[in-house]
């Protein structure tokens, strides 16, 4: 991944939130046979007191554990935010290279294989995690002996992420004035108009703008006893 100053996401709670709103990632896998990729939900287990860990939990559909030789070496996970083109039209005249917006983040770490019946328990947090919005949801508990035959075809994992590589790539680069005329083109209905993409804009430059800026922070208070001039 590219690797632009401006537009890098360092942030573990950024990541996460990433996974949250765009559980559906790509799985890729560099084994004796060559690349694979499967694609999947994902879900974050609880980071507990570790702020900085990020930890997915889902599950393959059998063979693809073989397939990925899951458990014997580090995968990668793709996770795609939204993303859209950027029209030159919604640039000043001067400016005529589009570009396309985009919000990505790769994680990586070595999948642990689940117990059959972690297994179950993450596939029915799957279940009620998407089906919650519904309006009378269903849970594997509707049956669970029939649920529990179809997760047999499944395997369930755990990757710890070791490290990741996020970029939010979102106009940060351009003028104010230029960013509001992007949010404004992505709003819009017309061919390129993606609201998500442009929400994510604002909210990102609506963070940025609110962060304190390091210059203005007060200097820390010297330690007692030390020259304060």
């Amino acid at each position: 991944m590219r690797h632009t100053p401006a537009f890098l996401m360092t942030d573990p709670e950024e990541v996460r939130r990433l996974v949250r709103a765009h559980p559906w990632a790509t799985i890729v896998s560099a084994t004796a046979e060559g690349l694979v990729a499967s694609h999947y939900p994902f879900l974050l287990e609880d980071p507990g007191d570790d702020a900085t860990e990020i930890t997915l939990v889902s599950h393959v559909g059998r063979p693809d554990e073989v397939a990925h030789e899951l458990g014997r070496h580090e995968v990668l996970v793709i996770v795609q935010g939204p993303h859209g083109y950027v029209s030159p039209a919604w640039y000043p005249a001067q400016q005529f290279v589009p570009t396309w917006n985009h919000v990505t983040a790769h994680l990586w770490g070595t999948p642990e294989i689940l117990s059959d019946e972690e297994n179950f328990r993450v596939l029915g947090e799957l279940v009620d995690h998407f089906e919650r919005r519904m309006p009378s949801p269903v849970g594997l508990d509707v049956d669970e002996d029939a649920a529990r035959r179809i997760a047999r075809g499944t395997v369930g994992i755990r990757i710890r992420v070791t490290r990741f590589e996020a970029r939010a790539k979102l106009s940060q680069n351009k003028a104010p004035e230029v960013v509001d005329d992007v949010i404004a083109g992505l709003e819009s209905p017309g061919p390129y108009g993606h609201p998500a993409l442009a929400a994510e804009m604002r909210r990102v430059r609506d963070r940025a703008t609110a962060a304190p800026d390091p210059e203005d922070r007060p200097a820390p208070e010297p330690a007692p006893g030390t020259d304060r001039t």
